[in-house]
């Protein structure tokens, strides 16, 4: 389990995911989130697969999506990192009635949650440690390596494509730009023709009103 303080965690790579105004108690999404604070992404999954509690299904698609997000936005494995800061904050809360004896009515609270997952990166000698620890074979951190390659292969080649676009851009832009000065000289030549043959015309129409 890593035990760090929030200042180192600020200064690693980190990725996060949130949900709002999920229909859970703040109490019980607490309760599951105490399982996988601190653990790995691997070992919080297996928690979060076997927890019997309704909350586990939801955190469990938050912690996919912030194992995604720290692959597709930040370019780190999610191998990699580990669950550094997990919270539920109490959202709105709904209030509805249910009749009771002699007319009363009994209040239902209906309790919603904001959840907040922080995914951090161990660092090389935590990786290192982790590997020996656990007995990781050569053909695992092979994969992981494997994994990571590709990880910053995507990233490059998506950089690569914005660059791209943009310089295809600017090159369209030239393209009219050139265009547009090559037709100004022909509408220019065109229009003081025109005015050339408006004074033979004149004259013209004048001989024939003469005659």
């Amino acid at each position: 389990m890593a035990t760090t303080s929030l200042a180192e965690i600020k200064n690693r790579p980190q990725a996060r995911a949130t949900v709002r105004y999920l229909r859970r108690s703040p109490y019980k999404v607490r309760q599951v989130l105490d399982l996988v604070r601190g653990k790995s992404v691997e070992e919080a999954r297996q928690i979060l697969e076997f927890c019997e509690r309704e909350a586990a299904t939801e955190v469990l698609k938050l912690l996919e999506s912030a194992a995604a997000n720290a692959e597709n936005n930040h370019g780190i494995l999610a191998d990699e990192c580990y669950v550094a800061v997990a919270f539920a904050d109490e959202g709105p809360t709904m209030k509805r009635f249910r009749p009771r004896a002699r007319g009363r009515a009994g209040k239902i609270r209906k309790r919603t949650s904001h959840i907040t997952l922080i995914l951090a990166r161990y660092t090389d000698d935590e990786l290192t440690g982790r590997s020996g620890s656990t007995g990781t074979s050569g053909a695992a951190a092979r994969r992981r390596d494997l994994r990571r390659r590709r990880v910053e292969a995507a990233a490059a080649q998506a950089e690569a494509h914005d660059h791209d676009h943009d310089h295809d851009h600017d090159h369209d832009h030239d393209h009219d730009h050139d265009h547009a000065e090559d037709e100004a000289p022909k509408a220019k030549a065109k229009k003081s023709k025109k005015t050339e043959d408006a004074p033979e015309a004149s004259d013209a129409a004048a001989e024939e009103q003469g005659e």
